[in-house]
């Protein structure tokens, strides 16, 4: 499911293409991916996108807003005549756009386009009054964020406080919101804590050293894009790259780049886990 740095990534470029016009016409063709009614929101000027956690929101001059989770396999795919050199569409847009994975499309009064494709169809798009967004369930039930309010202070305070697995609390996005699996195996790498560790059983120094790996790789990953291992492509088209520069995601049965002993592949809370079993303790 894409991060913190994919949906990032995708509300940047969005921001560029999309913020300051108008939305013509709305085509839903499902009904279950779009929720509401698109005459609220036609005619209205989209102002600015924010990103919470994994979740968009598209903010509109007429008070109302676009919550959106694109989930596994959401794509926002965007074509228009303000888009340099269009991309050529990574294969990972399945059927290309217009296309059979297309269920809602945005029309724009400078003749741009925004698709918005998804395969498996677990994502959706909501309409909201603006003024309720902080208190929509998803959102109102967020932790805190790097980059935003996680400081030292508030992470040391959440991990202290449980003995759940540190891999677990990192990827609780009601503890910490944006974190998922591929960048919470490589801060916890980075920072040579084994992912099934107790939070609370990690010192001063390394409940430090894990911060400052979660913000690193987290940069890393939006330098690069994002990670494109399964469905994420950005809004021109394109796949990130941050797959290709992971530190211990995806690595099982390789050396590991610090000490060259095996990568480990278990699993926890579900999901798969990757570590060094000499370096991370």
């Amino acid at each position: 499911m894409p991060e913190l740095p994919e949906v990032e990534t995708v509300k940047l470029q969005l921001q560029k293409y999309v913020v300051r016009h108008k939305i013509i016409s709305i085509d839903v063709k499902n009904r279950k991916v779009f929720q509401g009614d698109e005459k609220l929101i036609t005619g209205a000027t989209f102002t600015e996108i924010r990103r919470f956690g994994k979740v968009l929101v598209f903010d509109l001059s007429n008070g109302y807003s676009i919550i959106s989770h694109i989930k596994l396999t959401g794509q926002y795919i965007y074509r228009g005549p303000n888009l340099k050199n269009t991309p050529t569409l990574s294969k990972k847009v399945v059927g290309g756009v217009p296309g059979t994975h297309t269920h809602v499309i945005f029309n724009l009064d400078h003749g741009g386009i925004l698709y918005y494709n998804d395969v498996r169809r677990f994502g959706w798009i909501k309409i909201v009054k603006t003024k309720d967004v902080v208190d929509f369930d998803f959102i109102k039930k967020l932790g805190p964020e790097p980059f935003g309010k996680l400081t030292l202070e508030e992470f040391k305070n959440i991990i202290s406080k449980t003995k759940r697995v540190i891999k677990v609390v990192l990827m609780d996005q009601s503890k910490i919101g944006g974190i998922g699996n591929i960048y919470a195996n490589d801060a916890l790498w980075e920072s040579k804590i084994l992912p099934s560790r107790t939070s609370n059983s990690l010192n001063e120094d390394e409940q430090k050293d894990l911060y400052k790996a979660i913000l690193k790789v987290l940069e890393t990953g939006m330098k690069y894009g994002g990670a494109s291992e399964l469905s994420f492509v950005t809004p021109e088209g394109s796949e990130g790259s941050y797959q290709m520069h992971t530190l211990v995601y995806g690595k099982q049965k390789t050396k590991c780049k610090r000490c060259g002993t095996i990568i480990v592949k278990t699993t926890l809370g579900g999901r798969g886990t990757y570590f060094c079993p000499k370096c991370q303790k």
